[in-house]
Formats: structure tokens, C-alpha cells, sequence
């Protein structure tokens, strides 16, 4: 009799945890979850789409067209879609050439994207002012970040910088950003890399930044 209370007893435990571990399964990952976890996202851009940033200077849009650089349209969609850009600084600003961003503000998102290279997409389009383009340290080597052109950079389209789209809304915004730190005193990358937004914050506290990016419905 002892016996049988003790099966019945587990078969009653066991009963309750298979739904508690099935829907510990299930669950939705939080945004950060999925964002240290970039495997996850590969979802195909459409044709064309709009993203809006919504930035301490105010707001600009980015229209993308995936038939001018589609590994990296699809990139910079997942990205968008999934928050990487919300809270990040336009860290590289220089007047006369261009607005550079996109190294998150969590050191552990960022380690996570770090060796997520995208093959180069062919040149098909020019880097004239308004459009935007995934910055590089050499062939195949984007991840996350992008530049906005400030001028016609059309000398970068023979280095492999291939713009994805354009700002069709907002370029006066997109001039405004903070760019009084200049060209001699440009945060090092290695250290946002480690410490994200706390050295940000703490040693350029006046760059401008994105509180929140999306895709246009």
C-alpha cells in the first residue's frame, strides 16, 4: 500500500512539472535574450522598408532597399526590428563626412555581434549625402555598424562601402548631431566594446543618441 501512494505521489509530480517545463519551453525570450543570441536572428527583409529613429536631436528615417545591398539590408532589419539601436550613441561624428553608430550600449549584446561578419554585397549604389552605409575594417568584415553620409563620399564606393539606403526624412536631424568632440578626440572602440554606454556617458556625455529605433508598419 505504501508502495502505491509513493507512484501515485510521483505520477502527481510528474503530471505538474511536464506543463511548467513545457512552457518554461515556450516562453518568449526577452529582447536582450535574443540579441545575445544572433543566430536567432535571420528573418528575410522585405523589398523595401523604413526605419525610424527616434534620437535625442529628433527623428529621422532611414528608407532601405534590399535589392541595393541585401546582406546587409537584412542585417540592419533584424537589428532594428529586434531594439539593438535603441539607446546607442552616434560615437563618430564628423563634420563634412559622416555620422557613425551602432555598438550597443550592453558590453555583452556587443561581444555577442562581434564576430558576426557579413560577406561584402556588391557596390550598386554611390555613398552621396543622406545615405547609409555599413561601416568596415576590410573585406567582409560588417557587423553592426553604419555611417550616414554627411557629403558625396563617393571616393569610399571603390573601398567595398556599400550603401543599404537613405535618409528620406529628417536630414536636418541627421546634421544636427553632436560633432563638437571632432577628429582627435573620438571614443576608442575597444573601450565601448568592454564598458558600453558607462564610458560613453561618463567621458562624451554631450553625443547624441537613438532612444528608439523601429520599422515603419
Amino acid at each position: 500500500m505504501k508502495n502505491r501512494t509513493l507512484a501515485v505521489a510521483a505520477l502527481a509530480l510528474t503530471a505538474f512539472a511536464l506543463p511548467v517545463a513545457l512552457a518554461a519551453q515556450t516562453a518568449p525570450l526577452s529582447p536582450a535574450a535574443k540579441l545575445r543570441n544572433p543566430a536567432m536572428l535571420k528573418e528575410q527583409a522585405p523589398a523595401t522598408y523604413k526605419a525610424k529613429f527616434d534620437t535625442s536631436a529628433g527623428i529621422f528615417v532611414i528608407e532601405v532597399h534590399r535589392d541595393w545591398a541585401p546582406l546587409g539590408a537584412d542585417r540592419f532589419y533584424n537589428l532594428v526590428k529586434n531594439g539593438f539601436y535603441d539607446d546607442v550613441r552616434f560615437f563618430r561624428v564628423l563634420d563634412g563626412f559622416m555620422a557613425q553608430f551602432g555598438m550597443n550600449g550592453n558590453a555583452g549584446i556587443t561581444a555577442a555581434w562581434r564576430t558576426q561578419q557579413l560577406k561584402d554585397d556588391p557596390v550598386k549604389q554611390s555613398n552621396k549625402r543622406g545615405y547609409v552605409t555599413f561601416a568596415h575594417a576590410g573585406p567582409n568584415t560588417r557587423t553592426t555598424q553604419l555611417f550616414i553620409n554627411f557629403q558625396d563620399n563617393s571616393s569610399l564606393d571603390t573601398q567595398g562601402f556599400s550603401p543599404i539606403g537613405q535618409v528620406t526624412q529628417g536630414m536636418d536631424v541627421v546634421d544636427k548631431l553632436y560633432s563638437g568632440y571632432g577628429r582627435n578626440n573620438v571614443p576608442d572602440q575597444g573601450r565601448i566594446t568592454t564598458e558600453g554606454n558607462a564610458y560613453l556617458m561618463k567621458t562624451y556625455p554631450k553625443l547624441d543618441f537613438v532612444k528608439k529605433a523601429t520599422i515603419e508598419p
